[in-house]
């Protein structure tokens, strides 16, 4: 297998990137790429940690990541299963990376930077949802960002109403862990409660 060592080589098979891919980078929030954040209910977040990588979504209403500044976003860090991984990552290495989505939109926002961990009742309690607030938030300070074009979105078809398959055609979250347990959890009775467990936890 022929494999690509060196950034010599890379740089050989791919060529120079197009101008236009440089100069849409910057280390700002600009009045445009604040658009995106503003009017995105998803965020891919990415982390790096000792043990490894880590990738998560993260999704709310349009504007549950706010612009603080041309510099900073904060990211109210929702109820979850307590696994923590990307908070565990960000304790001992702060870099981050964020991949903002928009239903229907084949551009998506990117931020690379550096995130802390804040638990200030008062920055908490001002993301409250249902009446409850996030345990922390994190703080993003930008250092690069940029859009990608649409391509993987309009390859994969991503947003298309026809490439949509049904929930059926793939194995339920419980019959996962069934498996997974070797019959420890019940299934059937796991994916029966979820709804009502999902509609109690939801904040």
């Amino acid at each position: 297998m022929q494999t690509i060592t060196t950034l010599e080589e890379l740089d050989a098979l791919y060529g120079a990137p197009v101008p236009a891919a440089l100069a849409k980078e910057i280390d700002y929030i600009s009045d445009h790429y604040r658009a995106f954040i503003d009017k995105a209910p998803f965020v891919v977040l990415a982390t790096v940690g000792p043990e490894g990588l880590d990738c998560t979504p993260r999704g709310d209403p349009p504007g549950f990541v706010r612009v603080r500044d041309r510099k900073t976003v904060l990211i109210p860090d929702r109820r979850g299963n307590n696994r923590v991984d990307s908070l565990r990552n960000l304790v001992r290495d702060p870099r981050i990376s964020l991949l903002f989505m928009i239903p229907g939109i084949g551009n998506t926002l990117r931020i690379n930077g550096r995130a802390e961990i804040a638990t200030e009742p008062e920055l908490c309690a001002s993301f409250a949802m249902q009446g409850k607030p996030p345990k922390c938030v994190l703080v993003v300070t930008a250092e690069r960002v940029y859009f990608q074009c649409p391509k993987a979105l309009v390859r994969s078809r991503l947003w298309s109403k026809e490439a949509q398959i049904a929930r059926s055609d793939l194995p339920s979250t419980g019959e996962i862990l069934e498996a997974l347990t070797d019959r420890a959890i019940d299934g059937a009775a796991y994916d029966a409660a979820y709804p009502k467990r999902l509609e109690e936890t939801i904040y």
